[in-house]
């Protein structure tokens, strides 16, 4: 046999029949028990803050800030609904930097004990300046929402992050359905249970008994991070666990203890920027929608609003919730793993013109058929039923944001400037689309319809920077 044919037969026969990249990594088992406490800690942050929006504008109006003009609601629910992003945005980086130095489980102490208590002194609040400072420490003391993104993306990698990242859409829906149930049913209980609640401390104070229940769970989600869950920082985990857990030996330690001290600036890469920018407009755009919908459905019906009562508005918020959280639950990771992560992104943003489209129209049919009827509840559900695919957006920002990591020693960092950027954006957020709201309605700027021509423009520009990102997500090791 020619020597060079035989060659050639060997070389054929271990050669693999598909590329290596077409080659598709088993999938790394999800670490159920550590991620279940993790999602327990991210559920009563959607609680906490959807809590408060059945009742912010009627608590606005009881508090006599607007002078009984209820088209300037909409500025003060803004202010109040911005505050703590303002906050956030201010020291969230600092946590996340922190937890990249004493561990992840010491700061998210903190940020749960001081939610907890500010939460408490929320529903105590008298006047609007109370309401200000209450919400400036929810948002000082809190740095939970990045460090608990960087946990994550320290308990996955790329076969299984999809999976792992669908959960916090489903925690945020579940607490989207729980929170306002509680805000909406426990507020004014003099009013419900007059039997139960007549003393007159609940007649001085209507709505600290949702802000109690809010804050019970606050303490139990505590108590089981403290007893349960293990510290994922490679650095601060005892050898043992981080050789055979993380994979990180003792001589690498020292270089990863390094790097969490590395200058900000040097992280600012394209490759870091893109997923952190599309973050930072999607969070706003989100944020923007869920302060109108509640400013929408409680405007009466002569502003072009729906005039729902709270009760109402949490049912509704709830029943979004709820239905969010069962699509994501069963369709994102599978939607994710066959159209890819850049693909669902795209077309998750591209619901958000569709759905502000949806005010304009309501407030039509309401005017044209003198209240609410079959017609504008389909047109209310339609919207929420968009919004369902809008938000698979998050879980993919995340698996961007989390890839673009250089090092898990930098992920805190990492996911602090996007958790800072989002901060921000939130911030922004609720007041101006609110105020943009108040403004165009008194003053009729596009027959009352400026605050949705403004979202739909942004809505635009995201589309767009969801074009620029990378097409595959690679774990960083590769």
């Amino acid at each position: 046999m020619d020597p060079s044919n035989s060659h050639e037969i060997i070389a054929n026969e271990i050669t693999p029949l598909l590329p290596a990249k077409t080659l598709k990594k088993p999938k790394t088992p999800l670490p159920k028990r550590q991620i279940g406490i993790l999602m327990m800690l991210q559920l009563v942050e959607p609680i906490a803050s959807t809590s408060i929006f059945p009742y912010i504008n009627q608590l606005i109006r009881e508090l006599g800030i607007t002078g009984g003009n209820d088209a300037a609601v909409g500025y003060y629910a803004g202010i109040v609904e911005s505050l703590f992003f303002v906050a956030q945005a201010l020291t969230v980086l600092r946590w996340t930097r922190l937890s990249d130095r004493i561990g992840r489980k010491p700061v998210l102490v903190i940020g749960l004990s001081g939610t907890c208590i500010s939460i408490l002194f929320f529903g105590l609040s008298r006047s609007f300046w109370s309401l200000v400072i209450s919400r400036c420490m929810c948002g000082f003391l809190n740095g939970n929402a990045g460090v608990m993104k960087t946990m994550m993306g320290e308990l996955t990698d790329s076969t299984n992050m999809a999976q792992a990242f669908s959960l916090f859409p489903i925690v945020w829906c579940i607490g989207g359905f729980v929170g306002p149930l509680i805000g909406g049913m426990l507020a004014r209980p003099q009013d419900h249970w007059p039997a139960l609640f007549a003393n007159s401390f609940w007649g001085n104070y209507p709505y600290f008994l949702p802000c109690a229940v809010t804050s019970c769970l606050f303490v139990l989600a505590l108590f089981m991070m403290s007893i349960f869950s293990e510290e994922t920082l490679s650095t601060k985990r005892r050898l043992k666990l981080t050789s055979a857990t993380l994979g990180v030996s003792s001589g690498e330690l020292l270089p990863q203890q390094c790097m969490a001290y590395v200058p900000l600036r040097s992280l600012l890469t394209p490759t870091v920027v893109v997923p952190i920018a599309n973050y930072a407009m999607l969070a706003f755009l989100d944020v923007s929608f869920r302060a109108l919908l509640p400013l929408f459905l409680s405007t009466p019906a002569y502003l072009g609003g729906l005039e729902f009562a709270p009760s109402s508005i949490g049912s509704w918020l709830a029943f979004f919730g709820i239905m969010d959280g069962v699509f994501q639950v069963f369709f994102f990771a599978k939607i994710v793993d066959r159209l890819g992560p850049k693909r669902v992104f795209c077309m998750s943003v591209s619901c958000y013109a569709p759905v502000i489209v949806m005010f304009p129209i309501m407030s039509w049919l309401v005017n044209a058929r003198e209240g609410v009827d079959h017609a504008v509840t389909f047109t209310l559900l339609c919207q929420l039923l968009l919004m369902i695919i809008w938000d698979m957006a998050f879980g993919t920002a995340f698996m961007f944001v989390t890839a673009s990591a250089p090092t898990n020693t930098v992920l805190g960092a990492i996911h602090g400037l996007g958790q800072t950027s989002a901060s921000m954006a939130r911030a922004v957020g609720p007041a101006l689309a609110t105020s943009l709201f108040a403004v165009s309605k008194e003053r009729n700027f596009l027959a009352g319809n400026a605050a949705y021509v403004v979202l739909i423009m942004l809505a635009v520009a995201l589309r767009w920077l969801g074009s620029q990102l990378p097409d595959e997500i690679q774990d960083r090791n590769e």
